[in-house]
């Protein structure tokens, strides 16, 4: 459990070797940065703090840091990017890496440095050798997407860490408002808990006055506008993206992203899947997937892939010239 492992670095109980893999960033970048602040002063930080490359730099010179006695401090703290050869992947390495200098390592490291590995991975090789003595002999986090049901729980959880109460609703709007992306969630909640009082929780209307929608959510809004016909709505939150210097088109690219997550989603819940399967299948947050479900029903695959097509031949017009983008992109909001 994450929170397990946070509170054990807050208690400052370090590991001399951490393992942070997985595709969630907001996990990785936290337990990094928690490690750091209870590891290191800021005075420390400037002489024992470093930070390494591995698909630049072999993993023996690393090791060569984390063997270097700390300056003016307790302990060093070295951090280590993009350690490929714990994956399966067979692209050539810029560098090659003496793994028997690391597992030694592993084996008798050093009492005065801390190791972190941080490796964005959806997944590790779980048969080379250096990998299992890697997770042997570290502090493991696994830092998977969260689902949710699983989101929710964890706005919840976060925000009576930070010492307030947040409603159901307020939860809801905030992962609607963030497009579920934890990060951004996260970083939203730190700000709500500094707003609220002592006694307020935080609730629906505090998030929708303080939380701006983000591009993407924008775009979710303008694309159920075109849908329903709402034309003058659609309109309007167009002009409002424009003033906000959103280019036509990357606004055009992101409506026919939302035309074809549906049309995706409508063939994949046709054929019984649900949606955390579709979002598992398409390799995307559950988020999207949950308002193109909502869509499945509206519009025949035929009528998906016709507006596709449209939109395609107007990307074709603004990248040749053909026309004003702005006008083009109108009109196509204005005949659909």
């Amino acid at each position: 459990m994450v929170m397990d492992l946070w509170n054990t670095i807050k208690s400052k109980r370090f590991s001399p070797v951490y393992l942070l893999f997985g595709e969630e960033e907001y996990f990785i970048k936290k337990t990094k940065a928690l490690i750091c602040e209870h590891a290191l002063s800021e005075d420390e930080a400037e002489f024992n703090l470093a930070t390494i490359d591995l698909e630049e730099t072999p993993v023996e010179l690393a090791i060569e840091e984390l063997e270097t006695l700390p300056f003016i401090g307790e302990r060093r703290v070295v951090i280590l990017h993009n350690p490929i050869f714990l994956t399966a992947e067979r692209k050539k390495e810029k560098v090659e890496h003496d793994l028997k200098r690391l597992e030694s390592y592993l084996a008798n490291p050093s009492p005065t440095s801390i190791a972190i590995f941080i490796a964005p991975y959806p997944k590790l090789d779980e048969r080379k050798k250096i990998t299992k003595e890697l997770k042997r002999n570290s502090a493991v986090l696994e830092a998977k997407p969260l689902y949710e049901k699983e989101l929710s729980k964890w706005i919840t959880a976060n925000a009576k860490s930070l010492g307030v109460k947040i409603t159901p609703e307020a939860v809801e709007t905030l992962l609607s408002l963030t497009g579920n992306h934890l990060m951004m969630a996260a970083s939203e909640l730190e700000k709500l808990a500094l707003y609220a009082t002592v006694e307020q929780e935080i609730d629906k209307a505090m998030v929708n006055k303080l939380v701006p929608k983000t591009f993407d959510q924008n775009v979710f809004d303008l694309v159920d506008y075109i849908m329903n016909g709402q034309k003058k709505e659609a309109i309007q939150l167009y002009k409002e993206l424009l003033i906000l210097k959103e280019e036509p088109i990357r606004i055009l690219a992101a409506i026919a992203r939302q035309y074809r997550i549906i049309l995706q989603v409508k063939k994949l819940s046709g054929q019984g899947y649900n949606a955390q399967q579709i979002a598992s299948k398409l390799k995307m947050s559950p988020y999207p997937v949950k308002l193109a479900l909502k869509r499945v029903n509206d519009f025949t695959e035929m009528k998906l892939m016709r507006a596709l097509s449209e939109l395609a031949e107007l990307d074709y017009k603004m990248k040749s010239g053909a026309g004003d983008k702005e006008i083009l992109l109108e009109l196509f909001i204005l005949k659909s």
